[in-house]
């Protein structure tokens, strides 16, 4: 059985801390947990391309995936070939490096994620940081808009979920038609099941926000009562914010790529 959730977020009252990013919500206010908890946000880490570490002025360690998931069961255990030891060789690197001691990792209800990222974490001695976990949704999504996190709709994939209405729409606006489509449909309303995905534009974290110049939809597939497609950001450009984010973080603009 697994922890609790609180198991996952006793920690030691101060340390640094790398944070595994997707460009989304629920990363995005992790971090922010975890700067409420006290700890020092040093760095930034994904497996795939992210828009908005300059935003955040943290260097980014970023790998390009080589594997694929491989072992695919409830228990995860080291794999040759797996997607999994491609964030192991990720977060190696950032602890030799900047000399973490937590991960922040925004997963709400995925134990698919869960266990993998803390098989990863356990390896290296870092403590796993998910503030998030098994949270409320509809209290959660509350909170994220109430502390600013400026995101919008980039993938829809579930029924009642247009792409010409609903992308491009912020968490706000889209609120009250989330909470009526899980009364409806039992959708999640933080996109757990996948039912839709968010990109994050402004947060108090960010130094800086971005702005969508241009965009287009490019739909995956056209289907009646589920079409699934997303937004593909053609430009974009940061933009100076009026109140800067408060200095919990080191500056740094130092991206490295393996």
């Amino acid at each position: 059985m697994a922890p609790p959730p609180a198991a996952r977020t006793r920690t030691a009252p101060s340390m640094r801390v790398a944070a595994l990013i997707s460009g989304g919500k629920d990363s995005c206010y992790n971090m922010m947990q975890c700067i409420a908890a006290g700890h020092q946000m040093v760095a930034l880490a994904n497996l795939r391309p992210a828009e908005n570490q300059e935003a955040m002025a943290l260097p980014l360690y970023r790998r390009t995936i080589r594997g694929r998931s491989v072992d695919t069961g409830p228990v995860y255990t080291k794999c040759e070939g797996d997607e999994v030891e491609d964030l192991y060789e990720l977060l190696k690197l950032v602890k030799e490096k900047e000399e973490v001691e937590g991960i922040s990792v925004g997963a709400v209800l995925s134990d698919y994620q869960r266990v993998r990222v803390e098989n990863v974490c356990k390896r290296l001695n870092l403590q796993p940081l998910a503030y998030l976990w098994q949270r409320n949704q509809e209290d959660l999504l509350q909170e994220m808009i109430s502390s600013n996190i400026q995101a919008i709709i980039i993938k829809v994939a579930a029924l009642g979920l247009d792409p010409d209405k609903h992308l491009g729409k912020t968490l706000d606006q889209m609120q009250p038609y989330l909470l009526e489509l899980s009364e409806k449909y039992g959708v999640h309303v933080c996109g757990e099941g996948g039912e839709y995905e968010t990109f994050t534009l402004d947060c108090p974290l960010f130094k800086k926000k971005i702005i969508v110049d241009s965009s287009e939809v490019v739909v995956h597939s056209a289907d009646a009562f589920a079409p699934v497609a997303y937004l593909r950001f053609l430009e974009l450009h940061l933009e100076d914010k009026v109140s800067p984010a408060p200095d919990h973080c080191r500056t740094s603009n130092y991206i490295h790529n393996s």
